[in-house]
């Protein structure tokens, strides 16, 4: 384990020291406050809910409620469990663009959601995938550019996050099948017999 925190320690120290610049610490800050992007998901969710035909009301559903769950499983199970301290509290001569709570640091929200994101919405529409996971790929990498997260915190939470969207997506499927008939393990559909 200790081997791990010092692979970790010196991979934040890499990207958050050495390459630091007054580029990325401008940018990254922007990036990483939630506040900034609150317009844009609004008016995202706001278009699948009314334009997007069913797809896009059972996409817009979905990610209200795995947002929901991710965030607070991430947040009042997982980061308490892990107990893991923040390296803006922990590594010398850190680079902190961002708020430096107390909480704890694995894994990072940021991640879990985004990732969680972008694997649901990579399901309903997979021609997005490559713009959905590098976008929540720069927004977990600004949490180490900002220096409030270990690279380990942002990989776990992408894994966590996409882990969430994937039992969601098999929920949702196994309901849908259920719902109009369908026999949810893949197979067709029982045809009632006949006298």
């Amino acid at each position: 384990m200790e081997i791990l925190q010092n692979i970790d320690a010196w991979l934040f120290s890499l990207i958050n020291i050495g390459l630091a610049n007054p580029l990325t610490d401008r940018l990254m800050p922007f990036i990483t406050e939630r506040d900034n992007w609150f317009i844009f998901y609004v008016l995202i969710w706001l278009y699948l809910f009314i334009k997007g035909g069913r797809t896009g009301r059972i996409s817009a559903i979905m990610i209200l409620l795995l947002i929901l769950f991710s965030d607070q499983v991430s947040d009042n199970l997982l980061k308490p469990l892990f107990a893991r301290i923040r390296p803006c509290h922990v590594i010398p001569g850190a680079n902190i663009l961002a708020n430096c709570s107390d909480a704890f640091s694995f894994p990072s929200n940021h991640a879990v959601n985004n990732f969680a994101a972008a694997a649901m919405f990579s399901h309903f529409y997979p021609k997005m995938k490559w713009f959905l996971y590098p976008g929540a790929a720069i927004v977990a990498l600004s949490r180490v550019f900002c220096g409030v997260h270990y690279p380990f915190d942002i990989i776990g939470g992408a894994l966590i996050g996409i882990a969430f969207a994937k039992l969601f997506i098999l929920a949702w499927e196994f309901a849908d099948a259920k719902l109009s008939g369908n026999d949810p393990s893949g197979g067709s559909p029982q045809k009632e017999e006949t006298a």
